[in-house]
C-alpha cells in the first residue's frame, strides 16, 4: 500500500515539475527551427512594424504588427524575393508561386503559395494580428520554403485582395514590405 502512494506522490510531483514550462510546438518533422523576424517598411523607406514567422505543427505562423497604415481591409501576400527597395517594392518580385498555380482562394486554377487571407486595419492605422498557413515553409532546401537563396518577402496591398483575379486579386499598390531571409 504504501509503494502505491508513494508512486502517485512521486507522480504528482513528477506533473507538476512540468507545470510554468513554456510549451513548444515542433513543425510536423519534429525539427525545431528558430523563427524568423523582418522589419516592415513603408513605401517612404520608414519602418513602420514587424513580422515574425514561426514554424508551427499547423504550419507558418505569421504574426504581424504594423503602424501608419490605411484603415480598411488590405491584401497581404508573400513574394518570391526577399528584396524591399521602395517606394514600389516591385523588387520583391511576383507572388511566391513554386506550384505554377494562378491567384486567388477563389480560382479555380489557384491558388499560389504565397496567397494569404486579407488583414483589416482598424481606425487608427495599427493592425496586430496573426494568421497561419501550410502553404510555405522555413525549411531551407524545401520547394515551398521561404528561405531559399534569394530569400521572400511579405508584402502588403492599398486594396483588398478578391481572392479570385489573377496575378494579384486586384489588390493594388505594394504599400508596405517585409524582406526574408535575405
Amino acid at each position: 500500500m504504501k509503494t502505491k502512494h508513494v508512486i502517485l506522490i512521486l507522480a504528482g510531483v513528477l506533473a507538476l515539475a512540468g507545470c510554468g514550462r513554456p510549451s513548444t510546438q515542433l513543425p510536423v518533422s519534429g525539427e525545431s527551427m528558430e523563427p524568423v523576424s523582418a522589419t516592415i517598411f513603408n513605401a517612404k523607406g520608414k519602418k513602420i512594424g514587424k513580422v515574425q514567422l514561426e514554424e508551427m505543427v499547423e504550419g507558418v505562423k505569421i504574426s504581424l504588427q504594423a503602424d501608419g497604415l490605411s484603415p480598411g481591409v488590405h491584401g497581404i501576400h508573400f513574394h518570391e524575393t526577399g528584396v524591399c527597395t521602395s517606394p514600389d517594392f516591385e523588387s520583391a518580385g511576383a507572388h511566391f508561386n513554386p506550384t505554377g498555380k494562378q491567384h486567388g482562394f477563389e480560382n479555380p486554377k489557384g491558388f499560389h503559395s504565397g496567397d494569404l487571407p486579407n488583414i483589416d486595419v482598424p481606425e487608427g492605422g495599427k493592425v496586430v494580428t496573426q494568421i497561419t498557413t501550410k502553404e510555405v515553409t522555413l525549411k531551407q532546401g524545401e520547394p515551398n520554403s521561404l528561405l531559399d537563396a534569394d530569400g521572400s518577402a511579405l508584402v502588403i496591398h492599398a486594396e483588398a485582395d478578391d481572392y479570385k483575379t489573377d496575378p494579384a486579386g486586384n489588390s493594388g499598390a505594394r504599400i508596405a514590405c517585409a524582406a526574408i531571409g535575405k
